[in-house]
């Protein structure tokens, strides 16, 4: 099994878009995909659990109001009760006074005193008998009162209840599946690229794979020949074999989308890969650090080879310096070429391009 390097770009690219949304649920592609694929029935789901937990929500109401009239009737009757002992109480006293027969100015003065006393507390207890009985159970009554309300909204406007309740879930669910959809390109580059990776993963471990390569340069590198300054370049995957270096640009497109989009594009970048790869590996300071055994004709050059792999329809067209391959082609192609370098020279070459992805930014002077 070949070894590998890094994740794949557009998986990176995809997750740091979905969390820049406040979307980090997801492990792995497949678990994106999945989403999308059940997006309908998730979303029916959620709507039914929601009818479940209105009609979940009016039962409980149901019982809670019987319980609460009946709390209220029961508070009521003792609280009248009370209320009345202590007026009977009252009245008792004020019969008391009233049977007693004062000789004195001052016991009678004293006793008018106590039978006017009781009788206004006997007045004041009744007069304010209903208020303070409504009193003691208005926490009650505003408590039945609130969930008799939403007992009786439930049952008049249930569907209505239910787009309330699932309102918020559903609508960051829908906003999830918003997101994502915009994402497409971004999942169906990573599922290509994945592709790709699980069939170059069927090499020995004599081959080495480094995803998503990219390097910036300052100043920019210049290429003569196409009159181009290359400020930095992004390559899907560098494949380092004993036979030499195959930078991979993999494309999962339809066949529709071959009609409307043009190669030239990712022509154009990987040669430019292509170029600054090569002027890097092959000048003397690299030699020097890479130590490659020496040929007998001379300095070992690294020779890169450029592929494009349709993981979809391989298009009809041709470039020069590029080989456009279907995914069922790659291997063979990769094998076609004979061995040039050791395990341990393929293993120096990786460790120099990973290096130089650490890196990021290339000083070139």
């Amino acid at each position: 099994m070949s070894r590998t390097y890094n994740t794949i770009g557009s998986l990176k690219t995809l997750k740091a878009h979905l969390e820049e949304s406040n979307i980090y649920e997801f492990k792995s592609l497949k678990e994106v995909i999945d989403f999308q694929s059940a997006f309908a029935i998730s979303r029916q789901q959620l709507i039914s659990h929601h009818k479940n937990l209105i009609e979940e929500e009016k039962n409980i109401l149901n019982v809670e109001l019987k319980d609460l009239d009946t709390a209220i009737e029961t508070q009521k009757r003792q609280t009248e009760q009370l209320l009345t002992d202590e007026i009977d109480k009252l009245k008792q006293l004020y019969n008391v006074y009233t049977n007693q027969n004062p000789t004195n100015l001052f016991q009678k003065i004293t006793h008018n005193l106590k039978l006017w006393s009781y009788n206004r507390k006997i007045k004041n207890k009744e007069n304010k008998f209903d208020s303070e009985v409504k009193n003691t159970i208005s926490h009650l009554v505003d408590n039945y009162q609130k969930k008799s309300n939403r007992y009786q909204y439930i049952i008049s406007n249930e569907d209505e209840a239910v787009r309330q309740s699932v309102h918020h879930s559903l609508s960051e669910l829908e906003r999830k599946k918003a997101v994502i959809d915009n994402l497409n390109s971004f999942i169906y580059g990573a599922l290509g690229e994945q592709k790709v990776v699980k069939t170059l993963e069927n090499l020995s471990d004599d081959y080495f794979l480094i995803n998503d390569f990219s390097v910036s340069f300052s100043p920019a590198i210049y290429n003569r020949q196409e009159n181009d300054y290359i400020k930095s370049v992004q390559i899907d995957h560098i494949l380092v074999s004993p036979s030499g270096i195959f930078l991979i640009e993999t494309k999962n497109w339809s066949e529709k989308s071959l009609k409307s989009l043009s190669l030239r594009s990712p022509v154009q970048q990987i040669r430019r890969a292509s170029f600054v790869l090569f002027k890097l590996l092959n000048n003397g300071i690299s030699n020097y650090h890479l130590r490659l055994d020496r040929h007998h004709w001379g300095d070992k050059k690294i020779s890169i080879k450029n592929l494009i792999v349709m993981t979809n329809t391989k298009p009809q067209e041709e470039f020069q310096f590029v080989k456009v391959l279907t995914l069922n082609e790659l291997l063979g192609y990769i094998n076609y070429f004979k061995p040039t370098f050791s395990l341990n020279e393929t293993q120096r070459i990786t460790d120099f391009i990973l290096r130089i992805n650490e890196q990021k930014i290339i000083a070139t002077k």
